[in-house]
């Protein structure tokens, strides 16, 4: 039986100069979530004979999010690529939205950090679904993987 789940991934840091806490406690919650629980297949690897688990390197040369593919043998998998165009504006909203949220936990009342928290989530799971329709073809996932994947590519954005 195949082990269809992401073993271990890993992020091109070579842009990133500096995160804040609240952004490295999230990348660090999407790696964790992501290798203790995943559904991943990439179609085109699984039919050339590769088999889980997977391992994954994310960067983001020339605008567009590469993944590389390591197999349960930890032989090259090859490369899926996607256009990040289509992501630009939702991955300002949800910077826009977690600044927000982030500020608001100083001083906000607890409806008001509800408030923004349920619109973070709102247009997190909004990428999350256009991240699904972007994979299609390509990788065989479930909502909960493409959204800590989505969680990984903000990350990614972050320049200094």
């Amino acid at each position: 039986m195949a082990d269809n789940r992401i073993a271990e991934i890993a992020l091109d840091e070579s842009t990133v100069l500096k995160r804040a806490d609240e952004v490295e406690r999230e990348r660090e919650a999407a790696l964790r979530d992501l290798a203790e629980g995943s559904s991943f297949v990439p179609l085109r690897a699984a039919a050339a004979g590769h088999c889980g688990p997977w391992s994954l390197h994310l960067s983001v040369p020339e605008g567009r999010l590469a993944l590389r593919l390591r197999d349960g043998k930890g032989a090259d998998a090859g490369t899926i690529g996607l256009g990040l165009t289509r992501f630009r504006r939702v991955v300002r909203e949800y910077f826009a939205i977690c600044d927000s949220y982030y500020k608001a936990l100083r001083k906000a009342s607890a409806q008001e950090l509800e408030t923004l928290d349920m619109a973070r989530r709102a247009i997190h799971d909004r990428a999350t679904r256009q991240l699904l329709e972007a994979l299609e073809g390509k990788v065989e996932t479930d909502f909960a993987t493409a959204r800590r994947l989505f969680t990984l590519i903000c990350v990614l954005h972050i320049r200094g």
